[in-house]
């Protein structure tokens, strides 16, 4: 079992080359560019849309079209994918583990591995990532709807009869898409790549068909037209550039899925097919309105000819829902991550595939994005009305990811103050453009991803300072491990046949469940091991590196198994592993002690008392170790401990 894992991990750290990587490419369209892909349904449609600029001024056009272009390749080619993807770590992208890489020895903190006293600066730079992940959610929510409703709403450009029906359609497609979210998406998952590949495909050849028919728009790619626009337009093209940066919405999604597929399929289909396919059918709807300034009520799908049309609603469709997946999956891999580290307290995650670790499904996190997602588009029925409150929590998230890049390429990659500050500074005031265009969207439906995002980073925060201050009430009077022992040593209880384990925090110390036993039960077991799980700050941990063990004598040992924030835990696994270092347990006789802490809020310095009352919920509703650490539920013994916070 080692050596084929062993070989697995190898042959992923390989780059890849050939057939593997045109397969690799190809699916990674389907997971990675389904937002940003989807985005020509609505976007050049929102830039004229309630801005106050006329579409029938060419200037306009050529203007908007310029700010499309130059937004696309500075944001994405040259932030994300030149830029922010070197910064992986271990392979792996996303907010928590970029944050996690721009302060490393913060996870080592709060897994127990050191004892270093937290800074403001330090806390300040977590809580700052945390809240750039918690956003992740809101933009969960928003991107299955505004997606979905507005391929749908090809269905009124082909006639009207279909207006009253396009939000119940939708909420059916997006009903069903969470429904077999449970059954796993390894299946779904092998044709992701191929739809999206041909909706590329189409969406491109529709951009020359209306390029051909107005071939001048093409000098929209000179920066001197959107210069002139911002300049001429003041107002108006500020309140433009919220719907410009819908264009690169979903840029965020090439680094989030970085450690699925690796750099290099990223970039062969951002610049093989996404960007060129983007290009074109931005420029084709350009040419369109150009030639027909009322095409701007939907020039995506009129580009296609009428009888296109349903064809085209029927990709677009099946293209916004590979792309809604794809947030519902990384709503899902964000979870993990957050649980794993300790921000989130334990939670149902099923595997719902043998082969793949990425493919994972929560039951909590799928049925909350579908009451909203829902609620969304009831709310707001229509795409326009839904690109009001879309943006402003991928801008802010832009700009969060640019504060934490700032600190890896200074501390990471030890670049020179300068060079740091001027690169942090260029992207930054691109992204502070957008994210005040976007701002002024809050009091028009944006107020909702940010509560959204507030309120996931309350539970995130709650959660990670009530496990700090129930360790410290934990540690207060905590024998030392060695004194325990010592006094068994001296006065030997009755021992009985097998083994027994006690999860703890900390190895430090005799686990408060294991003293409650002897005081209780007065007998040992012939073997006791003293097991903590901790969380490393990289995605995956060797095998070589998982588990620790330290005999203590007089039948006891000290375990300490390391996994990454990508992977879940499992102790009789741990156990297996530990044969070869002197461990020789018998899985067949062991029991596993668990203590059952129900935390009581009290006036004593902490949190405030509504803080420690939702602890104090999150933790009688987390879900129970036995099944979060797979332990075999015939072989547990639980003793309830009443611990005041």
């Amino acid at each position: 079992m080692v050596i084929v894992s062993a070989a697995l991990m190898e042959q992923q750290q390989k780059t890849p080359e050939g057939k593997y990587l045109a397969t690799l490419s190809l699916t990674a369209l389907g997971v990675v560019f389904g937002d940003i892909g989807t985005s020509p349904l609505y976007a050049l449609r929102e830039c004229f849309r309630g801005g106050g600029v006329n579409p029938g001024d060419p200037d306009n056009v050529f203007g908007v079209l310029s700010l499309i272009f130059w937004a696309l390749l500075i944001v994405v080619t040259l932030k994300y994918l030149s830029y922010v993807m070197r910064a992986d770590n271990k392979g792996e992208g996303g907010e928590l583990a970029l944050m996690s890489l721009a302060h490393p020895k913060e996870q080592q903190r709060t897994a127990g591995i050191s004892s270093a006293k937290e800074t403001k600066s330090s806390r300040a730079l977590v809580y700052i990532g945390l809240f750039g992940a918690s956003l992740l959610y809101g933009d969960g929510i928003i991107t299955p709807a505004i997606s979905v409703l507005s391929a749908v709403e090809g269905l009124e450009v082909i006639t009207p009869v279909f207006a009253e029906y396009v939000v119940p359609i939708t909420a059916v497609l997006l009903f069903s898409l969470f429904w077999v979210q449970k059954k796993g998406t390894n299946k779904i998952g092998r044709v992701f790549g191929p739809v999206i590949l041909c909706y590329f495909i189409v969406i491109g050849i529709l951009g020359v068909r209306g390029i051909a028919a107005y071939p001048t728009v093409l000098q929209a790619v000179l920066p001197w037209y959107g210069l002139k626009f911002l300049v001429h337009e003041g107002w108006h093209a500020f309140i433009v550039l919220g719907g410009v940066f819908l264009v690169v919405t979903g840029s965020e999604a090439l680094y989030a899925d970085m450690g699925h597929f690796g750099r290099k399929p990223i970039r062969i289909g951002w610049f093989c097919v996404a960007l060129p396919a983007l290009l074109l059918n931005y420029f084709g709807q350009g040419a369109l309105i150009l030639s027909d300034p009322a095409t701007v009520r939907n020039p995506f799908y009129l580009l296609a000819p009428s009888w296109g049309l349903i064809p085209l609603v029927v990709l677009a469709t099946a293209a916004t829902v590979i792309a809604s997946q794809a947030l519902i999956s990384g709503a899902f891999s964000i979870t993990r991550q957050a649980v794993q580290l300790g921000y989130l307290p334990r939670m149902g995650i099923s595997h719902t595939s043998s082969d793949e670790i990425g493919q994972i499904y929560v039951s909590l996190v799928n049925r909350m994005l579908l009451i909203f997602t829902l609620w969304l588009v009831f709310e707001f029925r229509t795409s326009s009305n839904l690109a009001s409150a879309y943006g402003i929590a991928v801008s802010t998230s832009m700009i969060i990811t640019n504060v934490l890049m700032f600190f890896v390429t200074r501390y990471v990659w030890h670049w020179k103050l300068p060079a740091s500050i001027a690169v942090t500074a260029t992207f930054g005031v691109i992204d502070i453009a957008f994210f005040a265009a976007n701002i002024i969207k809050v009091e028009h439906g944006g107020w909702f991803p940010l509560l959204i995002g507030a309120c996931v980073f309350t539970l995130m925060t709650t959660w990670r300072t009530g496990r700090q201050i129930l360790a410290a009430r934990l540690k207060v009077g905590l024998l030392p491990l060695e004194s325990f022992i010592h006094g068994i040593s001296e006065q030997p209880p009755t021992r009985v046949p097998g083994t027994a384990i006690f999860l703890t925090r900390s190895v430090d110390g005799a686990p408060p469940v294991l003293l409650h036993h002897m005081e209780h039960n007065k007998v040992l077991h012939e073997n006791v091991v003293i097991m903590m799980i901790a969380t490393a700050e990289i995605p995956k941990v060797e095998l070589y590196d998982r588990v620790q063990v330290e005999g203590l004598g007089h039948g006891f040992f000290r375990i300490v198994a390391h996994y990454g924030f990508m992977e879940s835990p499992n102790v009789p696994e741990v156990l297996r592993y530990c044969k070869d270092q002197g461990a020789n347990i018998d899985l067949t006789q062991v029991t596993y002690f668990l203590g059952q802490e129900t935390i009581i809020a009290t006036d004593q310095p902490g949190m405030a008392i509504w803080r420690e009352e939702l602890f104090a919920f999150m933790s009688r509703n987390s879900e129970r170790p036995s099944e979060f650490f797979k332990l075999p539920r015939d072989r547990i013994v639980e003793l309830g401990i009443q611990i005041a916070i």
